[in-house]
């Protein structure tokens, strides 16, 4: 009956994870996204006992992902409202340069689950639109223990398509709280064989991403409003951040967004007026419109802040007229 349980909870989240997905894309659907039916049930039971979260097995020094920089003075009407303080500004890959050197629009890619969805929906409304283009490439109900039923790796790259891909923000998380099976064995969630399997998955996907020259950011999960759900969001996140740290990958912590001022799990939140606002879905894994405008606040402000000083260093470099 407690293997019954988890599959039921498991598979609620799926559910709840498609219905998100489909209402952001009603509301900001630019017909991007390839439509392909997803199975809903978790792949396989896992066997193997869980273990305690540890992290990656280092393969060498962590890659720099550039300097930090004071937060860059915004245009009147900008949409974007920097944080306060200091604003990461990171090395723009070769791609991005060339972009912003011939002065195209900034092609940023959104891959993810329905969470994903919901931070594409966030950049979209956040970055301005005559100088980024925002594609969602995220799908609900997917995620790196499900390869059995849809490979993440080799259906994002189709989706690309050899388009230029400036900039991609990855966004997975809460259907992969679950066993995974590869090779002809299973483990459960953060066991030693899940974290090898998924570690493996991940690093090559990211490498993909890389592969069409982006500029890649990982966005980890918010609290979540059920303990025992936040207990493997938050292993999982920890997982992730080392991963990204290894890989040389910008990790995004938006959790400490999404708590109040006691760490706990809130569903509203003030905006700069004082005023609140809905911060989460009625699921309480999910946020609301505002609230993923609110949790990718931060993320906008730096791809420009990057994009900016990339700019900086074209304009530096341009012959005198």
């Amino acid at each position: 009956m407690t293997w019954l349980r988890f599959l039921l909870d498991r598979t609620a989240v799926l559910f709840l994870g498609v219905a998100a997905g489909a209402a952001i894309g009603y509301a900001f659907g630019t017909g991007n996204e390839t439509k392909q039916a997803v199975s809903l049930a978790p792949e396989a039971a896992p066997v193997a006992a869980s273990r305690p979260v540890a992290p990656p097995p280092p393969t060498g020094p962590a890659a720099p992902t550039g300097a930090t920089v004071q937060t860059p003075t915004t245009t009147p009407g900008e949409v974007v409202e920097p944080t306060p303080g200091a604003v990461p500004v990171d090395t723009p890959t070769n791609q991005l340069a060339s972009t912003v050197t011939q002065g195209k629009q900034v092609h940023v890619g959104v891959f993810g689950d329905s969470f994903g969805d919901g931070v594409w929906s966030g950049l979209y409304k956040l970055l301005p639109r005559d100088q980024y283009r925002v594609d969602k490439y995220s799908q609900a109900s997917t995620g790196f223990t499900r390869y059995r039923r849809l490979n993440l790796e080799n259906h994002d790259d189709q989706q690309i398509d050899g388009q230029p891909l400036d900039i991609a923000v990855i966004a997975f998380g809460a259907n992969d709280a679950q066993g995974v099976c590869d090779g002809g064995h299973c483990g459960t969630l953060m066991s030693d064989f899940w974290q090898k399997v998924i570690g493996g998955r991940v690093e090559s996907y990211v490498n993909m991403l890389r592969r069409h020259g982006a500029t890649i950011y990982w966005v980890g999960l918010p609290v979540m409003r059920d303990a025992s759900f936040d207990a493997d969001a938050l292993a999982m996140d920890q997982f992730y951040e080392r991963l990204m740290q290894r890989l040389g990958v910008p990790y995004i912590d938006i959790r400490p967004f999404t708590v109040d001022a006691q760490g706990r799990y809130q569903a509203y939140y003030s905006d700069p007026g004082g005023s609140p606002k809905l911060l989460r879905a009625g699921d309480g894994i999910h946020m609301s419109m505002n609230g993923y405008m609110h949790v990718t606040k931060g993320l906008a402000a730096r791809i420009q802040a990057s994009v900016a000083a990339a700019k900086g260093k074209s304009d530096a470099g341009a012959p005198t007229p």
